[in-house]
């Protein structure tokens, strides 16, 4: 169990760090208002890119630790479904990595608006959405087979959640703070462009709280 909460450690780690990262990536004051055409881009400075491009890539790796946190979390409920969402959490991540890697490029390609022909412009935005943008779409799927695995392991019972946990599975916790963000956009500015990692961070604290739970009523026993 030990080896259980250091992988929920790097888990909640990896939220962390790609979580600032993808902030210093996406974030200004004019982000909600200019948020067609990727022009946000165009009032984060360039040290803000580069520095969230290396951070997020750096923190990412460490989500795979985190989602074999919660394989070993379900598993001992059903092994077969524990591993289902072990696999989508790999390649969520896989495919979360491919987009992050390349918001530094879009971001540039922004920035030299102004130098560039309009149409060459045009169709480098294109490209980027039909080649890279529609990786978050799909993203999100993952993330919604992922978590009805979830809940459906830990209703199963012998996990080592409760099961309330399953209200706390990622695609409900992605959704409720995306209403909330819509609702609140003083807060939404700052939440909406790293939601995945807020989710995470919630999701992988949470869980760590479980585990903790469980450590201390079987020492107690």
């Amino acid at each position: 169990m030990k080896l259980t909460k250091t992988l929920g450690i790097i888990g909640l780690l990896a939220s962390i760090l790609v979580g600032l990262g993808e902030y210093l990536l996406h974030y200004s004051t004019n982000i909600l208002e200019h948020s067609n055409n990727y022009d946000f881009f165009s009032f984060v400075n360039q040290r803000n890119l580069t520095w969230g491009h290396f951070l997020s890539i750096i923190g990412l790796p460490l989500y795979f630790g985190g989602y074999i946190h919660i394989y070993r979390m379900l598993k001992n409920g059903n092994p077969f479904l524990a591993k289902l969402v072990l696999a989508l959490g790999f390649i969520a991540f896989a495919v979360g990595g491919v987009w992050i890697g390349s918001r530094s490029s879009i971001g540039n390609i922004v920035h030299l608006k102004s130098s560039l022909d309009y149409s060459i412009y045009e169709k480098l935005l294109n490209h980027y959405t039909n080649h890279m943008e529609i990786l978050v779409e799909a993203l999100r799927i993952v993330i919604a087979l992922l978590s009805i695995f979830f809940v459906i392991t830990i209703l199963k019972g012998n996990t080592y959640y409760k099961k309330w946990m399953a209200i706390f599975n990622p695609i409900t916790i992605l959704i409720t703070l995306v209403i909330i963000g819509k609702l609140i956009p003083n807060i939404g500015k700052h939440m909406l462009p790293i939601l995945m990692n807020v989710t995470h961070f919630i999701l992988f604290s949470i869980s760590l709280t479980q585990l903790n739970q469980h450590l201390k009523s079987n020492q107690n026993a």
